[in-house]
């Protein structure tokens, strides 16, 4: 069966084609500004022609969401391009994975049930780079333990040079050395190695909190900088959130 899975996030879009259980090809799209579905059609029929993707040859597809003013014009358009109803999962969906939240976004709850399949057998905590930060937390049984929402990376950094009048706008990477003497060096140094920290502290609490040594999932738009930079985080999975939704909807 093929399968377009398509997560709605505060900053990005993004979109998996799926073959069964795989995932072949990813692409992104900026949420904002928000379009009108018309706009969105537009835009989804290019990406399809660049991918060679055939609308009519798609079996399902599913959408999850944290935005939503646009999920609606999303699915509008969805079922003008492929002449279906997509489906559209969230905290409510049936899973292995008990939420025990009514405020759960569909992000952390996908992140969840998407561990809880690919990662059987012990505790798993998933780290998410995107617009927040957060550190969520899953036992063997699928019972949710617990979850930290903290400012994101990327958030933090435009925040901190929209309130300063010298601060630059800067590319996030690792700095060569931890004490900068540029003021670009030394912003790197804090947004790579501070955020760093911030994980590495919480993986170390939330393991001491639950009694284990939890198996860790990075994933979100920064991941890849910071996975390299710890022993702490095991894998790197750029596609774990879209992989949970498909979790949710392939049977639906």
């Amino acid at each position: 069966m093929t399968s377009i899975v398509i997560n709605i996030g505060n900053t990005n879009i993004r979109f998996g084609l799926f073959d069964d259980d795989n995932c072949d090809i990813s692409w992104i799209i900026n949420t904002k500004p928000y379009k009108t579905s018309d706009e969105l059609i537009l835009q989804f029929m290019m990406l399809y022609q660049t991918h060679k993707i055939e609308a009519e040859s798609v079996d399902k597809i599913i959408i999850g969401s944290v935005v939503p003013q646009i999920t609606q014009d999303v699915i509008r358009a969805i079922k003008k391009l492929h002449g279906k109803a997509p489906v559209l999962v969230d905290r409510d969906t049936p899973s292995g994975v008990q939420a025990k939240s009514k405020q759960m976004g569909t992000d952390i709850y996908a992140n969840l049930v998407a561990a809880h399949n690919l990662y059987p057998g012990k505790k798993k905590i998933i780290i998410d780079f995107g617009t927040a930060l957060t550190a969520s937390c899953i036992a063997e049984n699928g019972e949710t333990i617990g979850v930290i929402i903290a400012p994101g990376i990327v958030t933090a950094l435009n925040s901190l040079v929209g309130q300063t009048a010298q601060l630059p706008e800067i590319e996030l990477v690792r700095p060569k050395t931890v004490l900068g003497l540029d003021t670009v060096s030394c912003m790197q140094s804090g947004m790579v190695y501070g955020f760093l920290g911030m994980v590495e502290g919480f993986i170390e609490r939330i393991n001491d909190e639950v009694d284990d040594d939890c198996f860790v999932i990075a994933t979100g738009g920064v991941s890849h900088i910071y996975k390299p930079l710890t022993d702490k985080i095991h894998v790197l999975d750029r596609l774990h959130t879209l992989k949970g939704l498909y979790f949710l909807g392939k049977d639906l």
